[in-house]
């Protein structure tokens, strides 16, 4: 179990769009830890798209993410979408 770390979020996102993003990162955190379903992870992640839907503020907010959990965004999204299974593990690389 790795140490508590703050999720990247930005500050003038209200209550809701905070736990859209929040909901996506810990589904990120379980497609790693013990696997996650696809489909919920695909929803979560369309509605971090919501919230988040410029590529480059995407890509910063993974970095940030990627920075203090060791779990990359890209990584767990790629594997959702080329994968047709219905549980989705990632293995730290």
């Amino acid at each position: 179990m790795k140490p508590n770390y703050q999720y990247p979020l930005e500050l003038d996102w209200t209550t809701d769009e905070m736990i859209k993003v929040t909901t996506f990162y810990q589904l990120v955190e379980d497609a790693y830890e013990h696997g996650v379903d696809r489909d919920n992870l695909l929803a979560a992640y369309r509605g971090f798209k919501t919230v988040v839907p410029d590529q480059a503020t995407e890509k910063t907010l993974g970095r940030e993410f990627e920075t203090v959990s060791g779990y990359s965004l890209y990584t767990v999204v790629k594997a959702a979408r080329s994968g047709s299974q219905k549980k989705i593990k990632v293995r730290l690389s």
